[in-house]
């Protein structure tokens, strides 16, 4: 299996485990609850998998806070979905060139493709996390996801994709460290005890951001609303 493959695999196990009372839940993004993380996913999911065919596909709406994709089979759609991302990005020229997400912004192939990687596997902890579940990654992912976050993070944070780095120590396991890096606390929990500070989020996305057509490389949980542009 391929790096990609993996996350995405990760992110239909943890889909697949969370009940319907659980869509309320809060995650990790402050903007977004279960149910809106998921509408994140349907809404640029498409694109993901058209950047892979290097195919521009149109959006269901202006911004994604105008249509609620979740109605229905949402977990369905969001594992037929990564199926479509998977196949997408399968064959080897889909990590040849420069691709994008139908804007006329792009990059080279393996730099989205990482960056899918990325957006798959960190999200996939933010539902995890959200629902009470515990992420398993393959080591290989993890090592592959932490050198590529790594090499682009304070680039990536320039450009508004990441909140501040959360302090991480170095002999943290490897999943902990890239949370960090992204901004996220891997302490972070739904409900902490009485008595005990809860862990900072990730900062919220804002409308501009969402409504700018790139905002969602890696991460989707940024904190200035400043959009990534190619």
């Amino acid at each position: 299996m391929t790096h990609l493959s993996n996350a995405a695999e990760a992110m239909a196990a943890v889909a697949r485990t969370i009940t319907d009372d659980q869509v309320v839940n809060k995650t990790p993004c402050t903007e977004y609850d279960v149910r809106a993380l998921v509408n994140h996913l349907l809404f640029w999911g498409p694109s993901l998998a058209g950047g892979g065919r290097k195919e521009s596909v149109p959006q269901p709406a202006a911004a994604e806070s105008d249509v609620d994709l979740t109605a229905g089979d949402w977990r369905g759609r969001l594992l037929a979905l990564l199926d479509d991302i998977t196949s997408s990005w399968a064959p080897p020229s889909a990590w040849e060139g420069e691709t994008s997400m139908g804007t006329p912004h792009t990059l080279p192939a393996p730099v989205m493709g990482d960056m899918i990687v990325g957006e798959l596997a960190v999200h996939a902890w933010d539902l995890a996390v959200a629902t009470g579940q515990r992420l398993e990654l393959p080591a290989d992912l993890l090592a592959h996801l932490h050198d590529t976050v790594f090499v682009g993070v304070e680039k990536g944070r320039e450009m508004g994709m990441y909140s501040p780095e959360v302090a991480v120590p170095a002999d943290a396991p490897t999943l902990d460290r890239i949370l960090g890096l992204t901004g996220r606390d891997p302490a972070w929990a739904q409900s902490p005890a009485p008595g005990v500070r809860a862990a900072r989020p990730v900062a919220s996305v804002s409308a501009a951001q969402r409504q700018s057509g790139v905002h969602w490389a890696m991460d989707g949980c940024r904190n200035d609303g400043r959009a990534l542009r190619g």
